[in-house]
């Protein structure tokens, strides 16, 4: 289930960044090193009173001439309108209010969406200043003093989002046996040409033009390979070339879309070859745990041999290292070129994503593989592994009990890993390992 989706918006110098960065700031880590996972954030999650909702901070409206701060400004609002459940209006109560914040205000008051009035830079404690109630004027209730630089006030600020979030969503009983896929990669590779081509109609804008596609969109197929959810989302860029609001408000869908997805289908351009940003753009499922197949689009329009595939395909392995478990597929959306097989390898990574190892199991290969090559040592010390379990799937999640963590080093990990997957194969999905330490019995 989806996030609800904050947004924090307002004019240029008022606070919406350091403010952003108080509110998720504690969360907002990196929690993955391996080459290729993006780091570039634009969105946090935040928790508050167990509640957890995406926080979306917007650039404001830069000041080159009137016409553009009110086109940049409405641009804004509009986006936050349409994307969030609650908006964040953040103003300075050192400037007081400005014609800019009469304007926004108006516009959100329209949406019909709520509205949260956050008055920033209130930072003395004690008395409130008497600018703060020139602030009713904007007609959007009672206002919310904070000082994002302290801290002051950004858990009354936090009460009065959740007061307004949508109702969490409870279990659903019924069990929903569809898969749902992610069709991601940058722009203009065929990611709506194939989910056209697999639903045999054209539910999407096909052009040539990079960007077309900006929101998510879901098509329901069902066919010989079963049920599936296909979400076609706008392409990722560099973050350098993130240069506006809209395509700002399409990478957050972008990564929100691998967030339902349980497959994701990693499209390249045969024509172009891989890039920096198709592994950046495959990061983001991986570091999402998300069951996933490299594509690789426009293969009819490639010139090959008989050795063609076999070069490229060891070419990508060597670009994709850091996610050597995901297949490699050629297919053309364009002629259909072996779709059916796309739908078989989606059914079966999604499969090993949600493969459960018994533990008794885990511990054979654990002990074999301990004895085909010995624990790491580290100055008379060596590391003992007590026992493994795996606690969860979606990704497969295996946790280690050992003497030592600092001893576990992430080349016995990896050696590991190769050995339950040469096992079980695990083929398509990525693993998480936790390491933890256990007292050891006198």
């Amino acid at each position: 289930m989806a996030l609800p989706i904050v947004a924090i918006v307002g004019r240029p110098n008022v606070g919406k960044s350091t403010l952003f960065n108080k509110l998720v700031g504690a969360r907002l880590s990196i929690v993955d090193d391996t080459p290729g996972v993006t780091r570039d954030r634009i969105y946090g999650e935040c928790e508050w009173s167990g509640r957890t909702f995406l926080l979306v901070g917007t650039g404001g409206i830069e000041p080159f001439s009137e016409d553009v701060i009110l086109s940049q400004m409405r641009r804004q609002a509009e986006l936050a309108i349409d994307s969030a459940d609650v908006i964040i209006l953040v103003t300075d109560i050192r400037a007081g209010v400005v014609a800019t914040d009469a304007e926004v205000a108006q516009m959100l008051q329209k949406s019909g969406k709520p509205i949260i009035l956050c008055v920033n830079k209130c930072d003395a404690v004690g008395e409130t200043p008497a600018e703060f109630y020139e602030f009713y004027n904007l007609g959007l209730g009672d206002p919310v003093a904070v000082s994002s630089v302290h801290g002051h006030g950004t858990g009354d600020l936090l009460d009065e989002v959740l007061r307004y979030l949508p109702a969490a969503a409870q279990d659903e009983p019924e069990q929903d046996d569809r898969i749902r896929v992610a069709v991601i990669g940058k722009p203009n590779v065929g990611k709506s040409s194939l989910v056209n081509a697999i639903c045999g109609e054209n539910r999407m804008i096909v052009s040539n033009i990079a960007g077309t596609t900006r929101d998510a969109t879901d098509t329901e197929v069902e066919n010989e390979y079963g049920k599936f959810v296909f979400i076609d989302t706008a392409g990722l860029r560099r973050k350098s070339r993130v240069d506006n609001a809209i395509e700002k408000y399409s990478v957050i869908r972008a990564r929100m879309a691998v967030e339902r997805a349980q497959v994701c289908v990693i499209m390249i351009d045969a024509t172009e070859g891989f890039t920096e940003q198709d592994s950046k753009v495959a990061g983001i499922a991986h570091e999402q745990g998300k069951a996933c197949i490299i594509a690789v689009n426009k293969w009819d329009a490639v010139e090959k041999d008989g050795k063609t595939m076999d070069s490229y395909r060891k070419k990508l392995m060597d670009d994709f290292s850091f996610m050597s478990y995901a297949p490699i597929i050629f297919i053309s959306a364009k002629t259909g070129q072996r779709l059916g097989r796309l739908f078989e390898l989606i059914k079966y990574v999604d499969d090993q994503n949600a493969m459960r190892i018994k533990t008794g199991r885990l511990n054979e290969i654990l002990a074999a593989a301990t004895t085909r090559v010995q624990p790491p040592t580290d100055k008379g010390r060596r590391l003992k592994i007590y026992y493994m379990t795996q606690p969860s799937t979606r990704p497969p999640t295996f946790v280690c009990f050992v003497n030592r963590k600092d001893l576990f080093h992430y080349s016995y990990q990896r050696y590991l890993d190769n050995q339950v997957r040469e096992v079980f194969g695990l083929e398509g999905t990525p693993t998480r390992w936790i390491i933890r330490e256990r007292e050891q019995k006198s």
